[in-house]
């Protein structure tokens, strides 16, 4: 029996050594993250990004006179996510995983030098964002070598959108024949843009030469980009009025685009953004839809609350609809100018099952992936599997415990949680009673 004591009271002890030092060490953690107060952010109360900061965030309250447009979750260094361990100080992502390499996985660790090669955002949307588009890698370099003090890092920023509301945007040219058709009815458009290129864009439109219709494309939004400010400011005032005599009479404004023309206008007067709806598709998300934002695409989101994720860099090009730097040379230059349906706009998931129903992000770039996990009510458990790459994952409704071989003591999980798991490292979540599921984002590198 005394044997017996020994060994008991060995194993005892070794255990909690093991709990002790994985308590120390663990792999799969908290994360407190910023949030960014932009101008366009949706105010107060009425944003995602604000009531998920503060349903898990005890010190965070919400300014009802504020804007809070973007949660941030990862290593940038503009707004870098901070690690939460109990009986640890707090510290950037980006030191922890310096000090953990590893925990990226061997491929993204050897691939990305060491760093997490996406950035994971909420965004609540109120005001239009800028006309837009962001460069290709090798562009990016070029651009930061010129104008480091525009374009403040080397690397290219391809993007994705998964709708968390009905969410607005634009995205990518119109097929050519949509737009001449706005041409041929809508005279300001053709006065801001010069009757020149007007005619050379339609006359494209009826051709079956596809080099030649991206020409008259980009001739035709060049002009507009560099129409003289009278001339915007006057044929907007024109479409504005004829606009509102068409909804005072009760006809439909959609040949107008009205809706979305007045909304440009009001937020932006007098800027040749606001035409931009007639070269540019009006797309709409339903909740867990998406669309993917390549190299070169032009897009600006409007309105509504999104899950975005994409490779680690702020680089944007502008050219109208905002305050801030705008470079009409460089963006008209790099476009692509291929007209597309807007079916082709939305990116399409990969539904999935295995302990739960989830769906599968993964657009063609090595640099981000995302899962969208929709647990039904009632379920009382489910796993995220572990992966050869570190993810990020942010709880948007329901609420539970995450456990891992790591943890000392589950992490409890509510509405607004963000939480790293590092490479190959498996995480069972556990949903109490009969709770009412959860919706919860995975965002990891994207060549798995």
């Amino acid at each position: 029996m005394a044997k017996i004591r020994i060994d008991l009271g060995i194993n005892k002890a070794t255990a909690l050594h093991m709990t002790s030092s994985m308590a120390a060490n663990p792999q799969v953690f908290k994360l407190r993250c910023g949030v960014q107060e932009y101008d366009w952010g949706k105010i107060g109360l009425n944003s995602e990004v604000a009531s998920l900061k503060a349903g898990a965030d005890p010190d965070f309250r919400i300014d009802p006179t504020k804007t809070y447009a973007e949660l941030w979750m990862g290593t940038h260094p503009n707004c870098p996510s901070m690690v939460v361990i109990p009986g640890q100080e707090e510290k950037p992502l980006i030191d922890w995983v310096n000090e953990h390499p590893d925990s990226l996985g061997s491929e993204v660790k050897d691939y990305y030098k060491g760093s997490l090669p996406f950035l994971f955002k909420v965004l609540s949307v109120r005001t239009s964002l800028s006309i837009q588009a962001h460069p290709n890698k090798v562009h990016a370099e070029m651009l930061h070598k010129s104008r480091p003090d525009l374009y403040k890092d080397p690397n290219h920023k391809p993007e994705m959108a998964i709708a968390l509301t009905p969410f607005l945007g634009l995205c990518g040219f119109r097929p050519i024949k949509e737009v001449a058709r706005f041409m041929e009815q809508i005279e300001e458009l053709r006065n801001a843009v010069g009757q020149k290129h007007a005619i050379k864009l339609i006359t494209a439109s009826r051709s079956i030469d596809p080099p030649l219709q991206r020409e008259a494309m980009k001739d035709c939004f060049s002009a507009l980009m560099e129409s003289h400010k009278d001339t915007v400011k006057n044929e907007l005032k024109s479409l504005v009025q004829r606009v509102h005599d068409t909804k005072n009479r009760g006809d439909d404004l959609k040949p107008l685009e009205g809706d979305i023309m007045l909304k440009l206008n009001k937020e932006f007067p007098d800027d040749a953004g606001a035409f931009c709806v007639y070269f540019l598709n009006v797309v709409r998300l339903e909740p867990g839809e998406a669309m993917f934002l390549e190299a070169n695409l032009p897009h600006a989101y409007l309105s509504g609350d999104c899950m975005e994720c994409m490779a680690c860099s702020d680089n944007v090009v502008r050219a109208g609809l905002t305050h801030k730097y705008i470079d009409k040379h460089t963006l008209v230059e790099m476009l692509d100018y291929t007209g597309r349906p807007v079916n082709r706009t939305k990116f399409q998931g990969i539904q999935d099952k295995q302990d739960v129903p989830f769906t599968i992000f993964r657009p063609p770039v090595p640099d981000f992936g995302v899962s969208r996990y929709e647990v039904p009510s009632g379920t009382p458990e489910f796993k995220l599997p572990s992966i050869n790459s570190a993810s990020i994952c942010i709880v948007i409704n329901g609420s539970g415990n995450a456990s891992n071989s790591t943890l000392g003591a589950p992490l409890n999980l509510c509405r607004g949680s963000v939480f790293f798991v590092a490479a190959q490292q498996e995480v069972n979540v556990s949903i109490p009673g009969q709770g009412e599921g959860m919706l919860l984002f995975r965002a990891y590198a994207g060549f798995l």
